[in-house]
């Protein structure tokens, strides 16, 4: 592959598998960033709620709200009923997320909910709350209800609210595995980011590291003991212990660290391998990063889609699902695609049109569902619906610059 100056960006996630049967089920993660889907309600909603400059921690009404036994709004408001399988997705040039019903292919009943400047990634908890990481705080969103239900201000000087790639605030969001802590890696134009916990009870940070540059993604080991964040622009991970808080530094640069902010080959994205922990970041659909959080080592297997990647997702059998944005020279490279790669290698390429960010997979793993909102130029206001079994694509109105998602 030529390589070639990158200039600085962010972005946000799956998938596919063999076969022509059931494919792979998803496995629990936020959201690159950003896991990525917890069990929610089927019945569930969300309504439009104004943004206010500081924390807005109003109770949501959902608990009060009458209900009938068909999950719709009766007079005086209240859930109505979302198709199993609507997506949540971030609108990156916007201030709102959307739901999406993938079985309107025309997006009719979209419906969007103000969460703050440009959303970026999300993360959904049990309890049907979707947290989302933009520019001002990070969103608690009631998805029974379909409002917003705090905006929680970032205890980093992230310097005035701004949108676009290099903007400053919230990127990658995970969730701790008990649900009492948010983890959003907050980006510093200029210089190294940190890792906030908001507890989400109290809706309030909690606790502040350091870590690298622009954390595009946010995970946390199965145990919740390690919290990792994904530094674009210091081509590391940072594994932070979720008891201590302290931390340390992972370089990972398969392709070394020329060209400094302005390389391109910088990781993106991590996905946590449910077999053994590992972190899987992919890098220009040629080599894949496998890093052991707890030695530090990085071992590097080969890949096939020759194009530059982002988002990522494993499914719990351990198949990765790869974004790729496309082409770094395109006398050269390969196009934009969807890598599915099995637990023991093997690849599937799947073309896309067009740039592509982020991916997840349907609970039942026959559809990945990949976001057009490239955080470079090249994006589009639409999702990528890939039928894992046949490789089909369609491709579906959602949303303005759709980034990061979640499987309600």
């Amino acid at each position: 592959m030529t390589t070639r100056p990158e200039q600085r960006h962010t972005a946000a996630e799956p998938s596919r598998s063999h076969g022509t049967g059931t494919g792979p089920r998803p496995a629990t993660r936020r959201r690159r960033t950003a896991a990525l889907v917890g069990a929610v309600p089927l019945a569930l909603t969300v309504a439009l709620a104004g943004c206010a400059p500081g924390a807005d921690t109003s109770p949501s009404p959902a608990a009060a709200s009458p209900q009938d036994r068909n999950g719709t709004a009766q007079e005086g408001g209240g859930p109505v009923r979302t198709p199993e399988g609507t997506l949540l997705v971030t609108d990156f040039g916007s201030d709102t997320v959307t739901f999406v019903d993938p079985s309107e292919r025309e997006g009719a009943g979209r419906e969007s909910v103000e969460v703050g400047t440009a959303p970026y990634g999300i993360v959904l908890g049990d309890d049907g709350t979707a947290w989302v990481a933009t520019a001002e705080g990070v969103a608690a969103v009631d998805t029974a209800t379909r409002k917003r239900t705090a905006l929680i201000p970032y205890s980093t000087d992230t310097g005035p609210v701004t949108t676009g790639e290099y903007r400053g605030g919230g990127m990658g969001i995970a969730l701790s595995p008990d649900e009492h802590i948010v983890y959003v890696g907050v980006n510093v134009p200029g210089g190294p980011g940190t890792l906030e916990a908001i507890d989400t009870e109290r809706r309030q940070v909690v606790e502040t590291v350091p870590v690298g540059r622009r954390p595009f993604d946010v995970d946390v080991s199965g145990d919740g003991r390690q919290i990792y964040t994904t530094n674009h622009d210091s081509f590391d991970v940072t594994v932070v212990d979720a008891a201590s808080w302290r931390s340390r530094r992972i370089e990972v640069a398969p392709y070394g660290t020329e060209g400094g902010l302005g390389s391109w080959l910088k990781p993106h994205y991590s996905a946590v391998r449910p077999s053994d922990g590992a972190l899987l970041l992919p890098f220009e659909g040629e080599r894949l990063a496998v890093v052991d959080p707890d030695t530090g080592r990085v071992a590097i297997e080969r890949m096939t889609a020759d194009t530059h990647q982002h988002g990522v997702t494993v499914t719990d059998d351990g198949t990765l699902f790869a974004v790729g944005t496309g082409a770094i020279d395109p006398s050269t490279d390969a196009g934009p695609s969807l890598t599915i790669r099995a637990p023991g290698g093997t690849e599937r390429v799947i073309p896309l049109d067009g740039s592509h960010e982020d991916v997840v997979v349907s609970e039942d793993g026959r559809t990945a569902y990949v976001s057009g909102g490239f955080t470079r130029d090249g994006y589009w206001d639409g999702l990528s619906i890939v039928d894992v079994a046949t490789g089909d694509v369609t491709r579906l109105p959602a949303g303005t610059r759709p980034l990061g998602m979640v499987v309600l």
